[in-house]
């Protein structure tokens, strides 16, 4: 296989959102040890560091983002602006590869760059998509969204789909009727439609029923190949600098004692929540590994917010970090519970150390993922507001209580479910083989 595809090349396309960059970079490891050779493009916004990657060649494109557009933190309006004001670039950077190279075997594009798959039909390229995110989503939010109720209905009687409150959060999606929104919509399934392939960093065994729906509605082949995370090299993806101190930290502490709090790269709360937080997790009595972003707390630089005292009080007990590297906290010995905001990477990392799940979403697919991990895996629990009293309660069910303990051994029995798929020859293997025979058919015709 290696010498097979040695001379191919592959053009990636990133979007520029931690959560999204991750997966791709993953991916591109992945394959770039297949013996493709690899060229990722992104948008100027969080430009990777070419110097972390000397095996892969990066094509920076023009976003035209303004500052307004950046303070704002509309995910939403960002992905419209990026589709829109990248096309143009996107085009000319691809029609200079094909010149300079002669040949692209194929593009991967992040679902959410949808512009990729329309310029990639009017060069006559083969595109294939990533979806980062479940692979339920791409009913809930393209699929879904459109059938009136009598019809949505009538979709959702599998009991995995029924567990999964998907009235709920159908309403939650048309809370925001945005025009971007709406047309985001469109242009995705449309793209979805049109690709050769769909890539999912999932495992068939999470979500069966909705995998068997998706593939009603989308001709293309859906390719599970997660969790990319254990399957690719280790790489330095991370637009934050980690702090290395909390794994010194969780040394000293008890097995699955800690919970580890971290709501992602883009979560924002106010002051309030803050101190709520901090609260509940000082009366917990729980030690607690705490990031907190820079900018995360609005109207604030870091942590100047929280209680006079709080961090003398929770002494040796606590350890507050900016950023943390996640991977190796969650498969540490200590850690027994993760509060998360749910971000599918967050998600499939945690199943993928056994370790049970506080759940917090804020917004898009995390309410989804929610649904799947308290209704359907059943491995943690939902914390409906950010009350000092709520969060202590929800803590010591999750950490303390016998239902924690249900809900662990059922986190301990997914893992070593997705411990298999790792092991297992006729799952990854197979899922890698048949996206190369994808990209040299392809690249062949």
């Amino acid at each position: 296989m290696e010498k097979q595809h040695k001379s191919s090349h592959l053009v990636l396309v990133m979007l520029p959102f931690q959560g999204h960059m991750t997966p791709m970079l993953q991916l591109a490891s992945i394959l770039h040890s297949k013996g493709f050779s690899i060229t990722i493009v992104h948008p100027e916004l969080n430009s990777p560091n070419p110097s972390n990657h000397p095996e892969f060649t990066f094509v920076s494109i023009p976003d035209k983002l303004t500052e307004s557009q950046l303070s704002d933190k509309n995910v939403t309006g960002l992905v419209w602006s990026l589709n829109k004001n990248c096309a143009v670039p996107l085009r000319q950077c691809l029609e200079k590869i094909l010149h300079s190279h002669n040949n692209i075997a194929a593009l991967i594009y992040d679902t959410q760059m949808y512009c990729a798959q329309t310029i990639a039909n009017d060069l006559g390229l083969p595109a294939i998509t990533l979806r980062t995110s479940a692979a339920t989503t791409m009913l809930l939010y393209p699929v879904f969204s459109q059938l009136d109720e009598e019809d949505f209905m009538s979709e959702i009687k599998s009991p995995e789909l029924q567990a999964l409150h998907l009235q709920r959060l159908r309403a939650l999606l048309s809370q925001n009727p945005a025009k971007e929104m709406m047309e985001i919509r469109v242009e995705l399934i449309n793209a979805l439609k049109s690709s050769l392939a769909i890539i999912v960093n999932s495992m068939e065994f999470l979500e069966l029923e909705a995998l068997s729906k998706v593939k009603q509605y989308f001709p293309a082949p859906i390719i599970t190949i997660g969790p990319l995370h254990k399957l690719a090299p280790a790489i330095c993806s991370s637009l934050f600098t980690e702090e290395d101190k909390c794994i010194s930290w969780l040394n000293k502490q008890a097995p699955k004692s800690v919970i580890y709090v971290s709501l992602g790269s883009m979560a924002s709360i106010d002051r309030k929540e803050l101190i709520e937080m901090a609260w509940g997790l000082f009366n917990s009595k729980q030690p607690f590994l705490w990031v907190v972003r820079r900018g995360m707390v609005r109207g604030s630089e870091w942590i100047e917010s929280l209680p006079n005292g709080f961090e003398e009080s929770v002494g040796e007990r606590g350890c507050i970090v900016k950023w943390a590297p996640q991977t190796e906290v969650l498969a540490h010995a200590a850690v027994g519970g993760f509060w998360s905001h749910c971000g599918w990477n967050s998600t499939i990392e945690s199943i993928c150390e056994g370790v049970p799940m506080l759940c917090k979403p804020f917004f898009g697919d995390q309410h989804l993922n929610t649904s799947y991990i308290c209704n359907v895996w059943k491995i943690g629990l939902e914390l409906q507001n950010l009350e000092r009293g709520n969060i202590e309660r929800t803590i010591k069910r999750l950490m303390v209580d016998m239902e924690g303990n249900d809900i662990r051994k059922r986190a301990m029995d997914l893992k070593e479910k997705a411990a298999f798929c790792l092991v297992d020859e006729g799952s990854t293997s197979c899922s890698f083989n048949g996206l190369t025979k994808h990209i040299s058919s392809a690249s062949e015709t």
